[in-house]
């Protein structure tokens, strides 16, 4: 077990596979790789784009090939491939685009493909390494290798200068950077990575620069099937903002930044990752990977059923406590976001108040005969910065104390008031906010932070005023279940979302209702609680305060203890039937 009450910044996942093949550092990963590759042919390393490919490069010479082919190289100029993505990526819009159809294969020239493969055939007997973003294009493998890193690297290397993939504009802004990632770049990588995962012979985690490390795909496919079985935690990851406050730096000793945290994200598997330890040896993997390689054991039959390989639950942190309120801002509407950005369901959600500040609120719906042309015209002075929006007067501004669960259907205007510590439980589709006012603020890097007042405006649901708020938003809870030692509340969320959540309250140990979805979990009161399955079907995983966990639904049932024989509540949210 993990020290209790302690926040683990970097939790692993133990994984049992005795017969894996491992190697760290290139020394010993090219000694497996020429082992594995005696006596055959062509050795594929399909590279996710942002991997360092000169890094590996270098890495692999010692592999002595008789014939090296770079595979980025047989796709478009990149200009032509700037050129092909304009349209999806909306070049006059700096934050959002069309999530693209395209396959990775359609930006490769047939006869520069089709020419490696003579080249192949001709080489001189030896080994022929293949490598590069689209490597398995020019030739499966007879040894293929995944080569792959974190997204959350990927915006890191972002930041630091790294351009996108295969572009004649390496200087973008980070938020374009970003956005050609998640609308574009990511899409057809992940098509592709969806069925490589399934044939590779071996995962090359390509994360920490100077640090590769290497499993065989036989036990990288067997650490996800037993952690689709288990409870678990991702890295979280922190990150400052305008906005930002100081709890979760003084709450989970982060390091000090030189400014406040506003986000931390510790439950969104297409953002975080896992730590897969082999007995020491730690994998560094996409959580993602674990949603293309196991959605049926992860999130249960029905919730495959609607949503695919995607998983739809996310939960982060917002810290505001001695920060700044964050932007006005509203989710669009279900039809909205799929006839504009080919989006399948929108960004439903809720705050959930970890903490609060004695003059916490929450901007939610507006106020009780709002005039919606008034409304417009001050918005739209405010962002020529004519005058300041007065929000006071047309917003409500809701008081909010520990533990109050406020609800957001798409297309409610909201906002976190300054002084509050916010659990946000949402739908997954976490980049589309249009922000309506910013209380005239410039970004960390000195440049005004986008306003999407034409969005947001189509999106505004005007009866959502005062007493709808209060009648709908305000206050949902319902006992479910209530004895000696648990409580039961159903908290929500509103009949628009399709998520349900339920707090447990407990000082002995509480079933967690099971209705075959996968669960996501945050220990909101208490210092540690201890998840345990009835019949030994997975080892105990201790979730410490503010933690967030999920628990698949192979899982099967699960019982939450308070070990300490203190009362401690948990935030628990699935996908309703």
């Amino acid at each position: 077990m993990e020290q209790s009450g302690k926040y683990v910044q970097h939790p692993r996942v133990a994984v049992h596979c005795p017969d894996a093949r491992l190697a760290e550092g290139f020394a010993q990963i090219v000694p497996v790789l020429r082992e594995a590759a005696a006596g055959k042919r062509v050795l594929s390393v399909e590279c996710y784009p942002g991997t360092d490919q000169e890094e590996l490069r270098r890495g692999l010479a010692a592999l002595d090939p008789v014939l090296v082919i770079h595979s980025d190289d047989l796709a478009w100029e990149p200009d032509k491939l700037d050129a092909a993505l304009a349209q999806d990526l909306l070049p006059d819009d700096p934050v959002f685009g069309i999530l693209t159809v395209r396959k990775l294969a359609d930006f490769f020239y047939p006869e520069k493909l089709a020419d490696a493969r003579r080249r192949i055939d001709a080489a001189p007997a030896g080994l022929v390494l293949v490598y590069g973003v689209g490597a398995t294009l020019v030739h499966p493998g007879d040894v293929q290798v995944v080569a792959d890193l974190t997204r959350w690297e990927i915006q890191l290397r972002y930041r630091s200068g790294m351009p996108n993939w295969r572009t004649a504009q390496p200087d973008l802004p980070k938020l374009k950077k970003y956005k050609r990632g998640f609308f574009a770049e990511w899409r057809w990588a992940d098509r592709e990575k969806d069925h490589l995962l399934h044939t590779m012979d071996f995962y090359l985690d390509m994360t920490t620069r100077g640090k590769p490390a290497l499993v065989d795909g036989a036990a990288y496919r067997e650490a996800l099937r037993q952690t689709a079985r288990r409870p678990f935690r991702m890295v979280p990851y922190f990150d400052p903002g305008v906005w930002g406050g100081h709890w979760m730096k003084d709450h989970f000793q982060l390091p000090e930044n030189g400014s406040n945290y506003a986000w931390s994200f510790d439950g969104v598997p297409e953002e975080n990752s896992l730590l897969l330890d082999f007995g020491g040896v730690v994998i560094q993997t996409p959580a993602l990977n674990l949603v293309l390689q196991q959605p049926r054991a992860l999130l249960g039959e029905r919730v495959h059923a609607r949503f695919g390989k995607e998983f739809p639950i996310r939960f982060d942190l917002l810290d505001t406590v001695g920060g700044q309120n964050l932007s006005l801002q509203v989710h669009p509407l279900t039809e909205y976001i799929q006839q504009q950005f080919n989006m399948r369901y929108t960004q439903d959600e809720s705050y959930y108040i970890l903490d609060a500040g004695p003059d916490a609120a929450v901007w939610l719906g507006v106020r009780d005969g709002v005039d919606p042309a008034a409304m417009e015209a001050d918005l739209r002075r405010a962002r020529t910065g004519e005058a300041p929006f007065p929000a006071e007067r047309y917003i409500n501004r809701i008081p909010v104390q520990k533990h109050d669960h406020l609800l957001i259907p798409a297309g409610t205007i909201h906002g976190a008031g300054a002084g509050t510590m916010v659990l946000e439980v949402s739908a997954t589709p976490y980049i589309f906010t249009f922000k309506l006012w910013d209380w005239g603020r410039v970004d960390l890097d000195g440049k005004p932070r986008p306003i999407h007042l034409e969005h947001g405006l189509a999106n505004i649901q005007w009866d959502r005023d005062t007493r709808w708020v209060q009648q709908n938003l305000l206050h949902q809870e319902r006992t479910v279940h209530r004895d000696e030692h648990n409580l039961v509340e159903r908290t929500g969320l509103h009949e628009r979302e399709f998520i349900d959540t339920f707090r447990i309250t407990t000082d002995v140990a509480a079933p967690l209702p099971r209705n075959g979805s996968v669960y996501m979990l945050n220990l909101v009161e208490g210092t540690r609680a201890r998840l345990v399955s009835p019949d030994g079907a997975f080892a105990p995983l201790e979730l410490h305060y503010a933690e967030t966990c999920i628990l698949p639904e192979a899982a099967g049932d699960c019982r939450i203890e308070a070990p300490d024989g203190a009362p401690i509540q948990v935030i628990a949210a699935c996908v309703r039937p």
